[in-house]
């Protein structure tokens, strides 16, 4: 993962016309988006089923983008590895999927020498999951409840963001700070003074008339 300063901006595609998905990926490719973001419901963990291994693995051959998959599932650890296989360069799990055993996913997915990360709901203090936090590339911090696009941001998630920006400063942490849930141009500067590193947008970006103009916006 890239650990600079940096803002990076990975566009939704659950937001996109899967119609017409090969040129809207193109469209963020061209509009200067730094990842592709994919978010992997089992209709379990939320209430909402989007896409499997497969689907990803047909994403990450239409792009050249890095690919993060996002698993809002169940029970990761039996998954983690085929979503590896079908090509992410990093992907994530939630805290609140399990009461224990996270280090044994965070441990399967750096064996198969991809970048791991750890999602926090909103309602999670980063208390929970200190522990964690030296192992993990990516901590990725929602801003909505996960399930749905297009939910408003939740500006009181921003103090998470600034402690784990500072937790990260004070004890050399390697994680990059990515954020998602209801990200646009109005709160992407708050999003960014508190430590985001990686902005997620789906609405934003592939509801905007101009692709290369919102993912410039959200970067700043």
């Amino acid at each position: 993962m890239n650990n600079t300063d940096e803002i990076a901006v990975a566009p939704s595609v659950l937001s996109a016309d899967f119609s017409c998905l090969v040129e809207e990926i193109r469209t963020v490719e061209e509009g200067g988006a730094d990842f592709l973001h994919l978010d992997i419901m089992d209709g379990h963990f939320v209430p909402n089923i989007t896409f499997g291994p497969i689907i990803v693995e047909a994403i990450t051959k239409l792009t050249s983008l890095p690919v993060i998959s996002h698993l809002m599932i169940e029970d990761p650890k039996n998954f983690a590895e085929r979503f590896v296989s079908a090509g992410s360069s990093l992907v994530s799990f939630h805290w609140e999927a399990y009461h224990s055993g996270h280090e044994k996913v965070i441990d399967i997915i750096r064996n198969l020498d991809c970048c791991t990360g750890l999602a926090v709901n909103p309602d999670t203090p980063l208390s929970k999951v200190e522990h964690l936090l030296e192992e993990i590339d990516c901590l990725l911090v929602m801003t909505v409840f996960p399930g749905f696009g297009g939910q408003a941001f939740m500006p009181e998630v921003l103090e998470k963001i600034e402690l784990a920006a500072r937790l990260k400063k004070e004890r050399g942490y390697r994680y990059v700070i990515e954020v998602d849930g209801g990200v646009n141009s109005d709160n992407a500067p708050l999003v960014r003074k508190a430590g985001g590193q990686i902005l997620v947008a789906g609405t934003a970006v592939f509801k905007s008339d101009d692709y290369t103009r919102a993912i410039s916006a959200l970067r700043g």
